[in-house]
């Protein structure tokens, strides 16, 4: 088993802190505000540190290789992505760039969910650094991964893909 962190980006952490501050503090200024009704400001008071603590929740603290499957470390639970079908592996620092997001979370404590480049078409993206950006292609499928030593990280998938195809 291989553990890899996930160190994020400067951009990550400016878009975290940003989104932490407006999350939580627009409501509470329109608490504390003689605006403040009851009705539908309720709900956007409620919902907004809800937005927040569901994707903190969805954060990405590393990565486990295991002979089956790739985890990835959530907060409190991990993620499994089944290694079979793997094909290839590519370290490409510029992999998500012109990314559409298609689904997902784009810089909110991660960068996951489903996007769409010219580059790679549909993908699955489990990041919190794109500069460490590790391309797994599968046969129906490519997942994007940002370790903190991709060639590293690389190097322990081809194993598997080279221990799984000598079988």
């Amino acid at each position: 088993m291989n553990e890899y962190k996930a160190p994020w980006s400067n951009t990550l952490y400016v878009i975290s802190a940003i989104s932490t501050i407006l999350l939580m503090g627009v409501p509470l200024i329109i608490y504390t505000s003689k605006a403040y009704h009851a009705s539908i400001v309720t709900i956007v008071l409620l919902f907004l540190p809800l937005l927040l603590l569901i994707t903190l929740l969805f954060t990405i603290r590393g990565y486990i290789i295991t002979p089956n499957a790739l985890l990835i470390k959530r907060l409190f639970w991990n993620s499994s992505v089944d290694l079979s079908g793997l094909i290839s592996v590519e370290v490409d620092p510029a992999a998500m760039n012109g990314s559409i997001r298609i689904f997902g979370n784009g810089g909110m404590f991660s960068i996951t969910g489903y996007f769409r480049n010219k580059k790679l078409g549909n993908y699955r993206a489990f990041a919190v650094n794109p500069k460490n950006s590790v391309v797994l292609k599968f046969f129906k499928r490519t997942i994007i991964v940002t370790p903190a030593n991709p060639q590293d990280f690389k190097s322990n998938i081809e194993q598997y893909i080279n221990h799984t195809l000598t079988k």
